[in-house]
């Protein structure tokens, strides 16, 4: 497959980009080096290799679960930093 101009500037119309003239061509050349490259990768004998979920091994030991008390909310509010009566106190983040 081979990537020309007219599919990048398809390509930015649908992902609302603008390129330049220079900025476009650069495209094109980065474009069909990652396509070579999956090209490249299509040739690797993958026959009898068994497909990868995760790249270790590394497995989670769970825990049971199991039902406790909620914690109370003095017990939360604790540590807290700022807190009211109830609640915690956080800086406003919308006007």
């Amino acid at each position: 497959m081979k990537i020309d101009k007219e599919a990048i500037e398809k390509i930015a119309h649908l992902s609302r980009l603008y390129f330049n003239e220079k900025d476009e061509e650069r495209m094109v050349k980065s474009m069909n080096d990652i396509v070579n490259w999956v090209a490249k990768l299509e040739e690797v004998d993958t026959e009898g290799v068994e497909p990868l979920t995760h790249m270790t091994e590394v497995t989670n030991n769970w825990r049971e679960d199991e039902v406790k008390a909620p914690l109370s909310r003095d017990k939360g509010l604790k540590n807290a930093p700022e807190k009211d009566e109830a609640y915690f106190r956080v800086p406003k983040v919308l006007e």
